[in-house]
């Protein structure tokens, strides 16, 4: 359909599109960067969408039973903070349009979480917000399983393009949704054929309709610039059972004359003589950034559209019991109950009294077997490793098309989608999700783990099978450098506890916690309670802290984590047997330690002493703690891995490392007499 034929049937609906795109083109062009053809292409689908189909209220932006609308394609965030803007979203001022992309703005180059009101998700690096709609879909599923449809009814929309398409995660998240069966979710592809490098088939051919619906998903297509073939195509959408694609045919850069179609239009500004000439095409005679009365005031409606839905909900909602009420306003708080701690109080002073011998992954699964029945929110799963994760307990149920109250999503050999999947059930609201899989595997999660961390959210990875530890699998599925990577991206709290009583302490941060995430990196061997003597404070909140001090002379001091906080208290006894008074000091947590203030850190690391480090993993990291903080690089040594491990048992491999107490005792005592070098592997 030309632009002639839709302003000729369509006038109203032309007007409320063209107002999308010439924002997109003046804010594009105004920051001299930007990416303006996606919302000139599918401006048609997203006015039709907004006018006629999401259920939002613009001035309320948070209500928990709104539609919740992701734009996958973050490079066209254009397309969204014009309809926030239009739609009258308060923050979402004509200056911060202006200021697209400067600093400062809300108006980032991509959508990011928490910057404005509207912005369901971070997103930009292509399928992750695709992925991430599949976990809001799920989401709301869990959460009207559990409290009713008359206050959780909606839907979710993504608009998602040709690279969305390609990148791997989709894959996962399709299959995923398929699976499941969510028909409450909906895809709007912007089938426009183009990429960055040229037309698409450059580099890829696969036939995405057949791909969608090998996968379980309902598919549709439609002119996605005929608003009368778009409604229908959503009305339909929302009657499936399926989850649904609508492949919208567009043309990116709609209307620009010489750039309508092709690559010139998808990344950078279209330059001032061609948005004249698409002002002309548009018959566009207004300055830019002004949109005239009528038009704003029409989209303003859309964004009141929704009030009277909302009224009704806020009635219905009223009608719940006290209870329900308050239940329902805590887990979309993310508030834990305060039998939450209490529980773990008593599992911690029940594991000090029984020091058991266990791998820290069967401590997870003890501490799960405690909080998940008072935590009714918590929502578990598996990369298809859940008898070597540990992350099932037996009051969970399987969540699954026949059973939307289980608690528990078998996400198969999905890491990537599985991580993005729990991001978007953490942004909806009411869910607080983990997952598992090998500490290793970080690496296919790791895309949308970063994004986790970026946008201040709260999922619980699960990461077992942490070090060299897990023996015979060998080193394509050893972590070395794994811990490092993880404690190198900020704002993620990496704990990686020494027994099950350290192992409860970081599942009560990690789930009280609302804007961090966390990595539990647990073990595949069994290790012995070192938290013998029972602590109602939470000492891994601390980040470190001394587990034993030395006898006599403090002469060195021994840092350690996970499973080799056991092999540092036998050094410990063997200097003590040698007249060296050790300090052991437990570091369950780097970020946390970091954090606290400098009398602290002082008084756990304080000047004077030897250190020596002692962790299955690569050094790197680790001379912060060594010869930082008042420590001295010639009084200071590391016991751990400099390279890939082997396919062994574990004892053995610890032992061809040299990771033993009697090495970190050699090494200590080495210090102590000056004998230093430079280590060549460092």
């Amino acid at each position: 359909m030309d632009i002639a034929t839709l302003k000729e049937l369509h006038p109203d609906h032309w007007n409320k599109a063209a107002a999308i795109r010439v924002l997109a083109m003046d804010a594009v062009e105004a920051a001299n960067s930007g990416h303006p053809g996606m919302p000139m292409g599918m401006a048609d689908v997203a006015t039709v969408l907004f006018d006629k189909h999401l259920k939002f209220d613009a001035s309320a932006p948070h209500w928990p039973d709104r539609d919740r609308f992701i734009l996958s394609a973050g490079h066209g965030s254009m397309l969204l903070y014009a309809l926030l803007h239009l739609t009258g979203y308060e923050d979402m001022t004509i200056e911060q349009i202006r200021n697209f992309r400067q600093q400062g703005s809300i108006t980032a180059g991509h959508p990011e979480y928490g910057h404005a009101t509207g912005i369901e998700t971070t997103t930009g690096p292509l399928g992750q917000g695709l992925a991430n709609a599949v976990g809001f879909a799920m989401a709301e599923e869990a959460l009207r399983a559990r409290f009713g449809k008359k206050v959780v009814d909606h839907d979710t929309y993504v608009i998602a393009g040709d690279g969305c398409l390609m990148e791997g995660i989709s894959h996962e998240a399709i299959g995923l949704a398929g699976m499941q069966r969510l028909g409450r979710l909906i895809v709007l592809w912007d089938d426009n054929s183009i990429s960055i490098d040229g037309d698409v088939a450059k580099s890829d051919i696969t036939d995405q309709a057949k791909r969608f619906t090998a996968a379980g998903w309902q598919v549709l297509s439609c002119n996605g610039h005929d608003p009368e073939d778009i409604d229908a195509a959503i009305t339909k959408a929302k009657s499936s059972k399926k989850p649904t694609m609508i492949a919208c045919k567009t043309r990116i850069g709609f209307g620009a004359p010489t750039r309508q179609g092709t690559a010139k239009a998808h990344g950078s500004p279209l330059g001032a003589e061609e948005i004249a000439a698409t002002r002309d095409a548009y018959g566009w005679a207004h300055a830019p950034f002004d949109i005239p009365g009528e038009i704003k005031s029409a989209w303003e409606a859309i964004g009141r559209r929704g009030a009277d839905d909302h009224a009704a909900w806020a009635a219905r909602f009223g009608e719940m019991s006290d209870r329900k009420r308050a239940e329902f306003n805590r887990v979309m708080a993310g508030e834990m109950p305060k039998k939450f701690f209490g529980t773990i109080r008593a599992l911690k002073k029940q594991v000090s009294e029984s020091q058991p011998k266990v791998a820290t992954r069967k401590s997870s699964e003890m501490v799960l077997e405690a909080i998940n029945p008072v935590l009714p929110e918590t929502m578990g799963g598996s990369a298809d490793l859940t008898g070597s994760n540990n992350t099932l307990t037996p009051d969970l149920g399987i969540f699954e098309p026949t059973n939307r109250k289980g608690r528990y999503v078998h996400y198969g050999i999905r890491e990537h989608g599985m991580a993005a999947a729990m991001n978007g059930m953490v942004l909806h609201g009411g869910i607080k999700p983990y997952g598992g899989t090998f500490l290793c595997f970080t690496d296919y999660a790791r895309g949308a783990m970063r994004l986790s961390a970026l946008m201040g959210i709260a999922p619980v990875y699960v990461m077992t099978h942490d070090s060299i530890g897990l023996g015979e699998d060998g080193p394509t599925h050893q972590p070395v450098e794994h811990l490092a990577m993880l404690r190198a991206t900020p704002n993620i709290n990496v704990f990686r506890p020494a027994d099950t009583v350290e192992t409860a302490e970081a599942w009560e941060l990690a789930l009280a916690e609302t804007k961090t995430p966390a990595v539990l990196s647990l073990t595949r061997q069994g290790l012995p309670t070192v938290r013998a003597e029972h602590k109602m404070k939470n000492l891994t909140a601390q980040g470190a802290y001394v587990l034993a001090e030395a006898e006599g002379k403090r002469q060195a001091i021994l840092m350690a984590t996970g499973s080799e906080v056991s092999i540092a208290l036998a050094a410990r006894d063997l200097l003590q047997a040698e007249g060296i008074g050790t300090r052991v000091v437990s570091m369950p947590c780097w970020e946390l330690f970091e954090a606290q203030d400098e009398a602290y850190r002082r008084k756990v690391l304080p000047a004077g002493p030897v250190r020596v480090a002692i962790e299955a993993a690569i050094r790197f990291g680790w001379d912060r703690w060594l010869f930082g903080e008042r420590g001295k690089r010639e009084k200071s040594g590391f016991i751990g891995m400099h390279g890939y491990g082997a396919s062994a048992p574990a004892g053995e491999l610890y032992k061809a490392f040299g990771i033993t107490a009697e090495a970190a005792a050699e090494k200590a005592k080495d210090l102590v007499a000056g004998r230093w070098a430079p280590d060549p592997r460092a």
